[in-house]
């Protein structure tokens, strides 16, 4: 009889349990950090510090061939030294970091002669998407693409 009760039981807790399967809706997602795979760290760390003004932040210990920055948000961008070349920059996959004075920026680059183009490739100049957020783009030392955009979301 106890063995009857036990069968059924979980049967019952079975079937509440498969009505009620987790979904990807029942969790919260937040953006942690992007990884980065550079062949000169210096050289990248100096951009994203320079040019990007993004403060380094402790690396967890990781050692010397890891660099991390952060974002306004806690979201992170790590740099890491390796010899693998085996990614090739495409602008399609890119980073996008929003800027609040973009004309600004676009002036700063221009000063410090870092090249930009808009998502046709047209040099030195913006273009408006369609959702009216205007963006410019701009490559890494290692060529990796970096949006830059006045979204405000």
């Amino acid at each position: 009889m106890a063995k009857d009760v036990f069968k059924k039981s979980f049967i019952l807790f079975s079937i509440l349990f498969t009505m009620h399967a987790l979904n990807a809706q029942d969790f919260k997602f937040t953006k942690d950090h992007d990884a980065l795979l550079v062949k000169d760290l210096e050289k990248s760390a100096q951009f994203y510090s320079t040019i990007l003004g993004l403060p380094e932040i402790y690396n967890a210990g990781l050692g010397p061939k890891f660099r991390w920055f952060a974002l306004d948000n806690k979201v992170q961008i790590h740099l890491i030294e390796s010899e693998d070349d085996s990614f090739t920059p495409h602008k399609g996959v890119h980073l996008a970091l929003n800027v609040d004075d973009l004309d600004g920026f676009m002036t700063f680059l221009k000063q410090k002669n870092i090249p930009f183009e808009n998502w046709p490739g047209e040099p030195g100049i913006t273009n408006t998407r369609p959702d009216g957020v205007r963006q410019i783009y701009l490559r890494d030392p290692d060529g990796y693409w970096i949006e830059i955009n006045t979204n405000t979301l």
